[in-house]
């Protein structure tokens, strides 16, 4: 029996992303799927209704349920509407469990399956669907531009009759996706990009996209997966310390640091800020996390008091809307290429001896399946 899989219409605000598009919905169709998708669902990545028929999609009306088997959603349920899902759904979608444990409480208590594809381990067969990788090289662009548009300077160095112009100084902190993505798009318009991580592989990374590392000569700090870990205190206050000269010389910081599961590391404090120069632009990806800046506000855009006068410090949220074509492009290649493998004859099969499936499972059969938002769940019970 053919499954079916609804894309349903993001309901937060600012989101303009989707979770197929016309060409995942082809590829997730050959594979025996029968796909649904709510009417207007699109039209933020600018896809229409038709575009959608035409790749062999049922469009439905957005605000009535639908009975499917599969859920596809962008960013994490609400426990309300978890609730509302059929017993033994299945939903596929970024969850954010740390932030959200009571939309997983609301999906085992409902009897749903709930796969993250925000927990996915990092390995190579996992690549073509990584939704966190993805969308990182997104913001990774985009901090870029955000912060080229708050600078009143151009980037590249630029020599003409009437005088030369010195290139701006790029400093990005935080070398994942995001960051490489964000010092390969500052070098290409023509900046002088810097970087660090507190990873060990952070070095040669950052040098392949045209940067130059910061050596703080600290140990590293790698975790699994390809993250790094918490610092301790010491650790980290030893790392503002000498990341301070280097933050002080820069015309533009972008901050994209992230440890999974725990609050944003503070890479630069009010302190440190106050020491930069006028005209200075901050960005910090991280805001919505905690902020790697301290005082960056999700969504704000504000003047902070420097030596001379103010400098601009700028908290991301949810940038990847403001690029939602390709967001969505990229997002739905992901989901079709997580689910289409668990499809056979069209029919989902669930194999929870294979690691991506047990790895990104968060519920199922009235249980949580992660040990760590379990124990986050019966804390929070007592």
């Amino acid at each position: 029996m053919s499954t079916t899989i609804m894309v349903r219409a993001e309901h937060a605000a600012g989101e303009r992303r989707v979770s197929a598009t016309p060409d995942s919905v082809k590829k997730l169709t050959a594979a025996g799927a029968t796909v649904l998708v709510a009417s207007g669902a699109g039209a933020g990545a600018l896809l229409t209704d038709a575009m959608y028929e035409a790749a062999g999609a049922r469009i439905v009306a957005p605000d009535e349920p639908h009975a499917a088997d599969v859920y596809f959603h962008v960013r994490p349920l609400e426990p309300a509407e978890v609730a509302a899902l059929p017993r033994g759904a299945v939903t596929i979608g970024t969850a954010d469990p740390f932030t959200h444990p009571e939309s997983v409480a609301a999906a085992r208590d409902r009897g749903v399956t709930m796969l993250a594809l925000d927990l996915l381990p990092r390995i190579s067969r996992a690549q073509s669907m990584d939704v966190l990788s993805s969308q990182s090289f997104v913001a990774g662009y985009r901090l870029v531009t955000m912060a080229a548009d708050a600078f009143g300077r151009m980037f590249p160095m630029s020599m003409t009759a009437a005088g030369t112009l010195a290139p701006t100084r790029v400093l990005v902190l935080g070398a994942g996706v995001a960051g490489l993505q964000a010092i390969a798009t500052a070098k290409r318009l023509g900046a002088v990009v810097s970087a660090n991580d507190v990873r060990a592989a952070s070095a040669d990374e950052v040098r392949s996209v045209g940067g130059t590392f910061i050596d703080l000569d600290l140990e590293t700090a790698d975790a699994s997966g390809g993250y790094a870990k918490a610092l301790g205190e010491d650790r980290a206050r030893r790392q503002q310390e000498l990341l301070t000269p280097h933050l002080v010389a820069s015309d533009i910081v972008i901050t994209t640091a992230a440890v999974p599961g725990r609050a944003a590391p503070r890479l630069v404090t009010a302190q440190m800020l106050a020491g930069m120069r006028p005209g200075s632009v901050l960005v910090d990806l991280a805001a919505e996390s905690g902020g790697n800046v301290e005082g960056s506000v999700p969504g704000e855009r504000r003047a902070v008091e420097v030596a001379g006068g103010t400098a601009t410090l700028i908290g991301a949220r949810n940038i990847h809307s403001d690029l939602p074509v390709d967001a969505s492009k990229l997002l739905g290649m992901n989901y079709a290429n997580f689910l289409v493998p668990l499809l056979t004859d069209g029919t989902l099969a669930l194999d929870f001896s294979d690691e991506l499936v047990a790895g990104c499972a968060l519920t199922h059969d009235g249980a949580v399946t992660q040990a760590r938002i379990a124990e986050l769940l019966e804390g929070a019970a007592r």
